[in-house]
């Protein structure tokens, strides 16, 4: 791979999309629970409310994930995995094996 073509490379502009912490965390949690709402992400996640709102816009920007209104009085979101975004399940399956195969666990945590 040349110099010029690292300017384009496929891994620069899937990481432009989701490549942050919160973003690969909002991620785990639509593989592990389907569709979700913003407060049980929130609760789950322990994110600031502009954080989790920043990268839900941008991974929805990324056409990874859909937003849909399950309330009109207020309008309230439920977000969902577009098809793009479930094609990243091999992704996370990979991240998870090596993170269980080469980190250590927290201090009093497990998996």
């Amino acid at each position: 791979m040349t110099h010029k073509d690292r300017r384009n490379c496929p891994i620069q502009r899937a990481s432009n999309v989701m490549g942050d912490q919160w973003s690969l965390l909002i991620l785990r949690e639509f593989f592990l629970e389907g569709a979700r709402r913003f407060q049980d992400l929130q609760d789950v996640l322990k994110v600031s409310p502009n954080t989790l709102s920043a990268r839900l816009r941008k991974l929805e920007e990324g056409g990874i994930l859909d937003r849909r209104k399950y309330s009109q009085n207020p309008p309230r979101w439920e977000y969902h995995l577009t098809a793009s975004g479930k094609a990243l399940a091999p992704m996370m399956a990979a991240l998870r094996s090596w993170g269980s195969g080469y980190t250590p666990d927290l201090p009093g945590e497990s998996d």
